[in-house]
């Protein structure tokens, strides 16, 4: 089972926080490294591929800008946790090739935290506190929009076939 460090934050966590607005200019590879730089200037340069960015009440909330998933996404995050997500943020995860997941004990993870994701059983696993916490499962077509690397590509391929 491969693990990834859970980056812990709390509720709130609205676009502008993820993608501040002094970056907004920037192409999202040169933001990228902005990320959540208003409350935690490491995340930005220190989130590796793969590791999981994991919340809790209300993420994604305020504007609707894309560039919050695409610099998540830029910095290698592929799964997105929280209890519960802004209906807009929800939908760019997906169509930008992110994952997000529902999951009522967000309070349970810490930063830090050694994550597995399984959104086909509907679990993730916290290796550093050795707890199964309950998911939501995410469909299979809608899990290969996110494969495809967002609903652009998944388009794309879908067509070609």
């Amino acid at each position: 089972m491969e693990a990834h460090k859970a980056w812990k934050y709390g509720n709130n966590i609205n676009t502008d926080i993820i993608s501040p607005a002094a970056y907004m200019e920037y192409t999202i590879e040169d933001a990228k490294k902005y990320t959540m730089a208003t409350i935690d200037t490491e995340f930005g340069t220190a989130c590796r591929p793969d590791d999981i960015f994991v919340a809790e009440h209300n993420l994604g909330s305020g504007s609707s800008r894309e560039t919050a998933p695409l610099m998540l996404k830029a910095l290698g995050v592929r799964y997105v946790v929280a209890m519960d997500f802004a209906r807009i943020f929800y939908r760019n995860c997906f169509n930008v090739g992110l994952v997000p997941v529902e999951c009522a004990s967000t309070d349970k993870i810490h930063m830090g935290d050694m994550l597995s994701v399984d959104v086909d059983e509907g679990i993730i696993y916290n290796l550093t506190t050795k707890e199964n916490l309950p998911c939501g499962k995410i469909p299979t077509h809608i899990k290969e929009i996110a494969d495809c690397g967002g609903l652009l590509e998944y388009i794309k391929a879908k067509r070609a076939e």
